[in-house]
């Protein structure tokens, strides 16, 4: 798990995307046709008022959700053309999430917990342990292997689940508020942690975030608005 076993891969085109939901019998318009250029290698966040198309828009990209039209692409691979079963294997091989509530299972170990995405990889037990083992390393809590969830702190156990999101070596780390349940030093603890994914590791990091400290820790800021594109900003 290296940037140059990476090869900076990970470059997002979202090209004229579309989504609508119905709700009883009215079309609620998410997304009105955003395009946006993301390249490999860069954390990018995406922020907005609650009901922009931020969301929508993250789950698109890692395949959660189907696009009403438009194209998305992911290096060569243009997702919205795949059916689900072709989806389900890309997104397996090189997705990677992390959410605001952790999604732990509280029964098992931060180690046991890091696997679990590993069983769905042609892996030997054996391989799937040093795998975990090694993303723990990179989060910093090789020493927690053993520990349940319970016995973390809020930070630990999103640092877990950022180990979980890369133990398969994914292309790309897709977040949802992963700030959102920290205080300050851990949500900063959090941020700096996905962009050392971005700078040494070549992982795109696409992070939808109410917390505008967040910006500080990103390449480029995406500005989302009534599910259009409303502004750009670079680091």
């Amino acid at each position: 798990m290296s940037s140059s076993s990476q090869d900076r891969r990970g470059h997002i085109t979202i090209a004229g995307v579309r989504k609508s939901y119905t709700r009883g019998t009215e079309a609620v318009t998410v997304l009105s046709g955003v395009d946006l250029e993301i390249e490999a290698g860069r954390v990018v966040a995406l922020m907005g008022p609650s009901g922009s198309g931020k969301s929508t828009l993250l789950n698109l990209v890692g395949g959660l959700d189907h696009a009403d039209a438009g194209r998305i692409t992911v290096d060569t691979t243009e997702i919205t053309a795949l059916h689900a079963d072709e989806l389900a294997a890309w997104r397996s091989r090189h997705v990677g999430f992390v959410f605001q509530s952790f999604n732990l299972i509280p029964v098992l170990t931060a180690q046991e917990n890091v696997e679990l995405p590993l069983l769905l990889q042609p892996l030997s037990k054996a391989q799937r342990k040093e795998q975990a083992r090694y993303a723990l390393e990179i989060v910093g809590l090789a020493d927690r292997a053993g520990h349940r969830p319970g016995q973390l702190s809020g930070g630990q156990e999103q640092r877990v689940a950022i180990a979980r999101a890369i133990a398969s070596d994914p292309t790309l780390i897709l977040a949802d508020e992963p700030t959102g349940d920290l205080d300050r030093t851990n949500a900063d603890a959090v941020l700096q942690m996905l962009r050392r994914l971005a700078d040494e590791l070549g992982k795109t990091v696409l992070m939808v975030t109410h917390d505008n400290a967040a910006s500080a820790f990103a390449h480029q800021t995406v500005h989302l608005d009534k599910g259009a594109l409303a502004g750009v900003a670079h680091a």
